[in-house]
């Protein structure tokens, strides 16, 4: 990762000042790899009655199928209590729910012990969720998203504080600062580019004064948060390079390995290749990428709970994606020489922000925004405006 020369690079907790814990299921199962199990586990619950809804919801402290709770901004699932719940599934959304593991979840409040409404409320096309992915191996330090996350027990750091792209999560001040020193037009996600490509493990981020560092800095961030967050375009590798199925997976593999002379993924008799060493070994928050992706969809569930409802064989879909994300472990990987690259040896510190009047933020930049201009309905269905 980058080094620098001073210790008072400015922290990241400073330059994207709002930020909030992740949310907090307290179950397992209303979120999963596959859409179609998540609308039948709903449907298994529905059938349930009294005792037996209660012992397949999983309740908790905090969530209970007698527990009233509103909707969730943005989302159109009932509000009466769960436990008097009927009709269809609420249509399943896209989350993040570990390290480039891209999942399921049912968006309804009643199954969630700490939603964090803020975070639904800024949910939209435009966004980016900065995640926060403390470890001390050399995988990246923050990853970046266009589905709410689920990680934990990073904070979770929106670019904007509003829906539609607006307000940018910034301290006050900072684009126009940096403009004036680098002597071109700075735009929130410029910055957000070049904080991925600079950030280091303690979270601080050095700010150069050299434009041309800046542009390198800034284009290869915009790379990283494209292959993070896989809007658009799919990423591919090189003609020859690219993995293949090169043996059908079985219809349940149970065991995932590697063949580093061969460059192949083992699913049971199943083969992939080549697959770089590199997206092998690649880890986020301590834990090989691939390995915890595979685990996922494959550990064994518990008997009669919800989380046992799941595809009987090995979707095609599942297949598709894990050569995406081979596909994209391996081509981010080649780019960790160029943020190391990245060497600030004349900055902008946090002293002279300081100096600038940039910092500290005001407390009110730590707050969410007041996004209210509807109303949200509450619990049994009553609405309340905020």
């Amino acid at each position: 990762m980058p080094s620098v020369t001073h210790d008072d690079a400015p922290p990241l907790a400073d330059l994207m000042p709002w930020s909030v814990a992740p949310p907090r299921l307290g179950r397992g199962w209303p979120t999963g790899p596959d859409a179609a199990s998540l609308k039948a586990r709903w449907d298994a619950l529905l059938k349930a009655d009294g005792p037996d809804r209660e012992a397949l919801f999983e309740p908790t402290r905090s969530r209970t199928p007698h527990t009233p709770v509103g909707q969730l901004p943005g989302q159109s699932s009932g509000t009466e209590k769960l436990i008097r719940a009927s009709g269809p599934c609420p249509e399943p959304v896209r989350v993040l729910h570990a390290p480039f593991d891209e999942q399921w979840l049912i968006p309804d409040h009643r199954l969630i012990d700490t939603a964090r409404p803020e975070l639904w409320r800024v949910a939209d096309e435009q966004q980016i969720f900065v995640v926060e992915t403390p470890s001390e191996t050399d995988g990246p330090h923050l990853l970046a998203t266009s589905h709410l996350p689920l990680l934990r027990p990073g904070r979770v750091r929106p670019l904007y504080r509003r829906p539609g792209g607006t307000e940018p999560n910034l301290a006050p001040g900072l684009t126009e600062h940096l403009g004036a020193r680098l002597g071109t037009a700075v735009r929130a996600p410029d910055v957000l580019a070049w904080i991925m490509a600079a950030v280091r493990r303690d979270l601080t981020v050095p700010l150069p004064e050299d434009v041309e560092l800046w542009a390198r800095g800034v284009e290869l961030g915009h790379r990283l948060l494209w292959l993070m967050r896989r809007d658009g375009d799919r990423p591919k590798l090189p003609g020859g390079r690219r993995p293949y199925v090169r043996a059908p997976l079985p219809s349940r593999p149970l065991t995932l390995g590697y063949d580093r002379d061969e460059e192949t993924l083992l699913l049971d008799e199943g083969r992939i290749s080549p697959v770089p060493p590199e997206a092998w070994d690649f880890e986020a928050a301590g834990v090989g990428v691939l390995e915890q992706w595979f685990g996922a969809r494959t550990a064994e569930a518990e008997p009669g709970t919800l989380s046992a409802i799941r595809p009987a064989t090995w979707p095609q879909a599942w297949t598709s994606e894990l050569l995406e994300l081979i596909t994209v472990l391996a081509l981010l990987a080649e780019l960790r020489p160029r943020q190391r690259e990245l060497t600030v040896t004349a900055s902008i510190t946090a002293t002279e922000l300081g100096t600038a009047g940039v910092l500290p933020v005001p407390e009110s930049s730590r707050r969410p925004a007041s996004v209210f201009d509807h109303h949200e309905e509450g619990p049994e269905g009553q609405f309340a405006l905020i």
